[in-house]
């Protein structure tokens, strides 16, 4: 389905300082092009963190994702091209219209939750913002989409598109989903990255805290064939991520950090090919 090239990010938040350029370096070194990070108030801010991040390895860095009801569309955008300015173009920015939990912390900062199509709203005026603040110089835009009018609008806006459904969603949903969002970009289709973003790798048991960030529990999630999960030797890796690129098109592979080292053997092998 795709001729794109394999390429692979890490996506982590710090803890401390040491940690986090420990993960960056290391995730440099292993040959993965990105590290990524998540965005609510129970972490550290992701647009402090990544220009750290930045400027410690030569490595891409990136929201996955920024909740756009956390910021107006005017600071989200300011923050960003201020990024990628300051990266030398090395930041790809992805908004989405925030979690569940991200509606309480909108109450706690004095911002609108919105609707869905008020968020949705927000985002584009986001991104209509960053592109007058770019210029000539563009930044990559990375969404998660799952619904009908999720999938438009990255299809009309998106460089870099995460299917975004629930662990347990079965791959023939995947396969159409990816097939719609194609119908929807025409002539722009082939200029879209897929990206899968994947829960755990190797052979490694799954954390305790799986249930809650998976929703289902560890044995559900193990039986399954879930593809945000990559199971199995480095070689049964590299088949299981080639399978995928030929099923869905997906190239940019990103893994939680728990698990950096666990992905490399693919990472060494696949990336750039």
């Amino acid at each position: 389905m795709s001729d794109r090239r394999f390429r692979f990010g890490v996506v982590g938040s710090p803890t401390t300082a040491e940690e986090w350029t420990t993960t960056v370096r290391r995730a440099a070194d292993l040959g993965y092009t990105s590290v990524l990070m998540p965005d609510g108030l129970q972490l550290p801010s992701p647009f402090v963190s990544l220009a750290v991040a930045a400027t410690v390895a030569d490595i891409r860095v990136g929201t996955f994702v920024a909740a756009a009801p956390l910021r107006t569309p005017r600071q989200a955008a300011w923050d960003a091209h201020t990024l990628t300015v300051l990266t030398d173009g090395r930041f790809d920015f992805g908004i989405g219209t925030g979690r569940p939990a991200v509606e309480q912390q909108t109450a706690e900062i004095g911002l609108p939750f919105g609707s869905a199509r008020e968020r949705r709203d927000q985002v584009r005026a986001t991104l209509d913002i960053l592109e007058q603040l770019d210029g000539d110089r563009r930044t990559p835009i990375m969404l998660a989409a799952g619904g009908p009018r999720a999938l438009a609008l990255a299809a009309a806006r998106a460089d870099i598109v995460s299917i975004a459904k629930d662990a347990m969603t079965p791959r023939a949903e995947i396969a159409q989903l990816v097939r719609e969002l194609r119908e929807l970009a025409g002539p722009r289709a082939d200029d879209i990255e897929l990206a899968m973003n994947l829960f755990a790798a190797g052979t490694r048991e799954l954390p305790p805290w799986t249930h809650r960030a998976a929703g289902v529990s560890p044995e559900e999630l193990e039986a399954s064939d879930s593809v945000m999960m990559l199971r199995g030797t480095p070689q049964q890796m590299i088949d299981e991520l080639q399978r995928r690129r030929d099923e869905f098109g997906t190239t940019y592979i990103t893994v939680n950090s728990t698990y950096l080292e666990d992905l490399a053997p693919a990472v060494q092998k696949l990336a750039g090919s």
